[in-house]
Parts: C-alpha cells; sequence; structure tokens
C-alpha cells in the first residue's frame, strides 16, 4: 500500500507561481511512475504531468499541451517526494490537483487526497 500527502496549493493571482509536494510512502519510490492530475467540479479528472520511470535512474516526463512550458514534473527519490512547479498560472488551472503513483501496469493505483490550487484573474 503506498500513501501519498499533497501539500502547497492554494490562491495566487493569475501570472503566479505555486509548487505543489507530494510525499509517497514505500522503500521504492525511485521505481513508481508518478503522475499530477486535476479535477474542476462536474468534470473529469484530466491528466497534467508524469514522471516515468523508463530504466536504472531515468524517467521521462511527460505533459498535458495545456501546460507544457508553463508546469515542470520532478522528483526527489531521496525524499520520497514529487513536485509540480506551476508557472505563468492562468484561472483555468483552477482545480483540485492530486498525485498518483503507479507501479506496473497501466493504471494509477494510488491516489491522495488532493490539493486546490485556485487562480484569480
Amino acid at each position: 500500500q503506498v500513501q501519498l500527502v499533497e501539500s502547497g496549493g492554494g490562491l495566487v493571482q493569475a501570472g503566479g507561481s505555486l509548487r505543489l509536494s507530494c510525499a509517497a510512502s514505500g522503500r521504492t519510490f525511485s521505481t513508481y511512475d508518478m503522475g499530477w492530475f486535476r479535477q474542476v467540479s462536474g468534470k473529469e479528472r484530466e491528466f497534467v504531468a508524469c514522471s516515468r520511470r523508463i530504466g536504472g535512474s531515468t524517467y521521462y516526463r511527460d505533459y498535458a499541451d495545456s501546460v507544457k512550458g508553463r508546469f515542470t514534473i520532478s522528483r526527489d527519490n531521496a525524499k520520497n517526494t514529487v513536485y509540480l512547479q506551476m508557472n505563468s498560472l492562468k484561472p483555468e488551472d483552477t482545480a483540485v490537483y492530486y498525485c498518483a503513483a503507479r507501479i506496473g501496469g497501466l493504471e494509477y493505483h494510488y491516489w491522495g487526497q488532493g490539493t486546490q490550487v485556485t487562480v484569480s484573474s
């Protein structure tokens, strides 16, 4: 069982920045694929970014088109933590942001509780 705890959400003005953190339990964090998703009330959850292990200590990072060039996913395996640096925030980035972990397979099986990000215009 993997437990995930997000932090770092809040209220920011358009054009501002926030950094989300997600602390994970487990001794093999470096082998987890980690993702960030977001959800607006009444809408489906959508993919934001992922850090996928492709071998050894090499990770592939991918982003939704809507956040490319503005958001950066990174990880500190020594701290069992994944980050989402969000710059040039827009009101449409307002959502609850969720951290997720995948250990093999195609589905993310472990999810955090979510952290609210609100971007005012």
